[in-house]
């Protein structure tokens, strides 16, 4: 994904946004991800592990510990190197995307004429 340098989707860049401040289960991220976005995103659980199977297919995030929690497998993801980068350029890319908009009121440039 890094290589090609695609735009993250929405889940996916609030599923690398929650695994800034370290490793986190399943539950942990969808969590994080809903608290970031005031509860305007919530991530299906069926999303979650898609995308981060495809997201640690291409090395933004891996698996960094599973610990037994009620007798099931817990699985924590980490963010990689690569992940880093990949969300700070979306942020970035993100934020000169706002700013052609935020402070602009429209009809206030020069018509052409």
């Amino acid at each position: 994904m890094s290589r090609q340098n695609p735009s993250l989707t929405e889940p996916q860049y609030f599923i690398l946004a929650a695994l800034m401040d370290g490793p986190l289960h399943g539950y942990g991220i969808i969590k994080a991800a809903e608290q970031a976005t005031g509860g305007r995103l919530r991530i299906a659980v069926g999303t979650l592990y898609g995308a981060l199977e495809r997201m640690e297919r291409s090395g933004l995030v891996a698996a960094d510990h599973e610990e037994i929690v009620d007798g099931r497998a817990r699985r924590y993801y980490r963010l990689t190197e690569d992940g880093t980068a990949v969300l700070h350029r979306e942020a970035l890319r993100m934020r000169q995307a706002a700013a052609v908009v935020i402070g602009r009121r429209p009809g206030a440039g020069t018509a052409p004429a």
